[in-house]
């Protein structure tokens, strides 16, 4: 697959190419299911599968002030995307220059110059162009006279809560992460760097692992039941997000323990995936409170994994 952030990088596309053009942020069950009829379409039609995103997020640019926090990088969608069978990612930098195209302009250079596309696949909500002047009947008008066609994916409801990524974030900063799995079709989860840290679980608590503080989405502060990956191996794991108030107010941070690991671990960086809820961040009075609690945590947690474990046999 290639990920491609300028359009003179474009593989050659002879056949044409069947195109999604969304933010994709999060790649959740509606951003899968729109992919998927991409991937499904370009095969009936011997075409390419491309996919058309956007960095930074274009609210970023338009009304910084309400930029929402990503839930995937844009790497982390072309991963995914990838895995869903699409050929090539199109990263557009949305910058004054892209943002003042007007809708034909956009439809004519983009889609029809560059991409050949044959047949374009959007959500319900789609809007491009100067102002966001164009919608899927503006693209639809504008696709016929360049010869392509356009599809409208029907919103995606799971369990009759609509799937979007704005729902997605309302539950997160709830702290309801499994109903946000639910919707993602898998669990949230934060990536980055192993940091330093202060040293303070060694000597005080229990040793953790600390992300490298996270830019993107966070749960709402607390302690989690989570699946930690380093390296090839995944570990349960329970983690705090929060501001470690025992020690003072300090920045949010993303501290993990591992439930059962022993040995040194020599990954630099982890994947957290949050499974479960167990409580609110607390202040204790002293280290030895917080360390008794960790361990209650512990407890609790290995008894979801055992439960989870329980379930998955049942079946």
């Amino acid at each position: 697959m290639a990920l491609i952030r300028n359009l003179s990088e474009l593989p050659p596309l002879p056949k044409g190419s069947v195109v999604g053009v969304g933010n994709f942020d999060g790649m959740h069950l509606a951003h899968r299911a729109l992919v998927a009829r991409v991937v499904d379409r370009a095969a009936e039609k011997s075409a390419v599968p491309v996919a058309i995103t956007f960095d930074p997020h274009p609210i970023r640019l338009l009304a910084p002030a309400r930029a929402p926090k990503l839930l995937t990088s844009i790497e982390q969608r072309a991963r995914l995307m990838e895995a869903l069978g699409v050929r090539v990612v199109v990263a557009l930098q949305f910058n004054r220059a892209l943002a003042h195209l007007s809708p034909a302009e956009f439809v004519h250079q983009i889609l029809a110059e560059r991409l050949h596309a044959i047949t374009v696949v959007v959500g319900p909500n789609f809007r491009f162009g100067y102002r966001q002047a164009g919608d899927v009947a503006t693209l639809r008008d504008l696709g016929e006279a360049e010869g392509f066609g356009v599809e409208l994916l029907a919103p995606v409801l799971v369990r009759g809560e609509l799937v979007s990524s704005t729902r997605i974030r309302e539950l997160l900063t709830w702290g309801q992460v499994y109903r946000a799995g639910r919707l993602l079709g898998r669990p949230f989860s934060n990536s980055g760097l192993i940091a330093s840290g202060l040293g303070i679980g060694h000597r005080h608590t229990v040793p953790t692992l600390n992300l490298v503080p996270v830019e993107e989405q966070l749960p709402q502060n607390g302690v989690y039941v989570t699946r930690s990956r380093l390296g090839e191996g995944f570990y349960n794991s329970v983690t705090n997000v929060g501001h470690s108030p025992t020690f003072g107010e300090r920045p949010v941070t993303v501290e993990t323990f591992l439930l059962e690991c022993s040995g040194e671990i020599q990954a630099n960086e982890m994947t957290v995936e949050y499974l479960h809820r167990l409580r609110d961040e607390i202040k204790f009075q002293n280290p030895a409170l917080l360390k008794a609690q960790i361990l209650e945590d512990a407890r609790r947690a290995s008894k979801y994994f055992r439960l989870l474990g329980g379930l998955q046999l049942s079946h």
